[in-house]
């Protein structure tokens, strides 16, 4: 496990520098798939050397190798946050061992990566420019349904002559809490005339609900009010922000999503279990 643990997290790494420049490339129109590298200030483009990721932060003590213009902090704090939330996601799903379930581990660990990495560009694009792109989020949203749709979380489904509409209510159950969670939002933000959040949070709410279904969507929006209220405070405390300071809400909601898909069941257990 400890192998297979390491292997995943320098994957993790790899694919940390990725998003970072696929974050950075939405934003300045260029195209991800095509063109090397290169520093943003002066352009110049960046050897292979220059890209491993952390190392080359180290080596180049955070700053361009051509133009000494500082490297961003977030470029290798992503890096190692990828892989961390990868590692954490192998432990969350286990290893599929059997033989006969190991097609379906597969399919679900992957799943869970490339909605991780969505939700991370979604987290570094809205934290820097205070919007959720819809480019991002829309594919999001039409692969978690097929995912519900075909099966692939706990939806196992025959098509025969004995199929019953109580089948569909792992894929129902989803649709309905992404709706409920959207129609919450959409009440706030109508009620504060898109001052206390953007429409994009509206339907990053739909996303986190088809997502994590219920109970779980309860559990991350509860999570995400709770870290962005305790982190707004603070900042103003320490005088980083004032009270009519503008504050993107995407990345705590993130926060919340990665907190209920990874320990939320426990975590409702724990509190059904103080119930009784």
């Amino acid at each position: 496990m400890l192998f297979f643990s390491v292997f995943i997290f320098i994957f993790g790494l790899f694919v940390g520098s990725f998003l970072n420049c696929i974050a950075h490339r939405l934003h300045t129109g260029e195209s991800f798939l095509l063109g090397r590298s290169h520093c943003p200030h002066c352009k110049k483009e960046l050897k292979w050397y220059d890209l491993i990721p952390i190392l080359s932060f180290v080596i180049l003590k955070a700053k361009c190798r051509y133009c000494q213009k500082p490297i961003s902090f977030q470029y290798p704090l992503m890096e190692i946050i990828t892989g961390l939330l990868f590692v954490l996601i192998f432990k969350f799903l286990g290893f599929g061992f059997h033989l006969e379930q190991f097609g379906f581990w597969v399919l679900d660990f992957s799943f869970y990566l490339l909605i991780s990495c969505f939700l991370i560009i979604i987290f570094i694009y809205d934290l820097k420019h205070y919007i959720i792109l819809d480019k991002v989020l829309f594919p999001a949203i039409g692969i978690t349904f097929l995912y519900h749709l075909f099966g692939l979380w706990g939806l196992k489904v025959v098509w025969n002559s004995e199929f019953l509409i109580s089948n569909l209510q792992p894929l129902l159950i989803p649709i309905l809490s992404g709706f409920l969670a959207m129609g919450f939002f959409l009440v706030l933000f109508l009620l504060s005339r898109g001052e206390w959040m953007g429409f994009g949070d509206v339907k990053f709410a739909f996303f986190m609900g088809i997502l994590l279904g219920f109970p779980n969507i309860i559990l991350a929006l509860f999570s995400a009010f709770s870290i962005g209220a305790i982190i707004g405070v603070g900042l103003i405390l320490c005088g980083k922000r004032t009270m009519k300071s503008q504050v993107p809400f995407g990345p705590f909601l993130v926060a919340g999503t990665f907190i209920a898909m990874l320990w939320g069941e426990g975590i409702v257990s724990w509190y059904l279990s103080l119930l009784t």
